[in-house]
């Protein structure tokens, strides 16, 4: 996954939390319960980001979470329709996401946890079917791995040398 290169501190980033879980580490004295929150930071205009946030207090996880958020935010490449630029499918661990480009009144057909990734990367029409394992952790890091390998027709035309406007059907 590749990080961002820019100034997080420079974006006005929202963020949602998509799951928060109680996870327990079994020690000599008994159990230690701990949460973890997983949040989601993005700006609405092509900048998004995840992050896994753990302690001992619910506030304490979601905080870290989107500090951890704030440090791993990626570009997203949108087009004219405010959709991705091309079909793609995003992969993390066990679970796959498959993205769809969408034309204009779609809306944002996805499942929970990728709904959140596309409405704070700022996508607003597009399609998304989860494939294989539905663990929203897993999902939504496929979600961001996706939206992240995705170019816009420029970027293909400029590493193949030719001229953007035959990409054009």
């Amino acid at each position: 996954m590749k990080h961002a290169n820019f100034d997080a501190s420079q974006l006005e980033l929202t963020d949602k939390v998509v799951t928060i879980k109680r996870v327990s580490k079994t020690v000599k004295g008994g159990r230690t319960q701990r949460f973890t929150a997983l949040v989601v930071v993005g700006d609405s205009n092509g900048h998004v980001g995840v992050g896994l946030g753990k302690s001992t207090e619910i506030p304490d996880a979601i905080r870290k979470g989107k500090e951890d958020a704030t440090k791993n935010i990626v570009s997203v490449a949108l087009d004219e329709n405010a959709s991705i630029s091309h079909d793609y499918i995003g992969k993390y661990g066990s679970s796959s996401v498959l993205l769809k480009k969408s034309p204009e009144g779609t809306g944002i057909i996805a499942g929970g946890p990728a709904r959140v990734v596309c409405e704070l990367a700022g996508i607003k029409n597009i399609r998304t079917k989860s494939l294989g394992s539905n663990n929203k952790q897993n999902v939504v890091l496929a979600t961001l791995e996706g939206l992240s390998q995705l170019k816009v027709p420029e970027e293909y035309a400029a590493s193949r040398g030719i001229d953007a406007a035959s990409f054009k059907d």
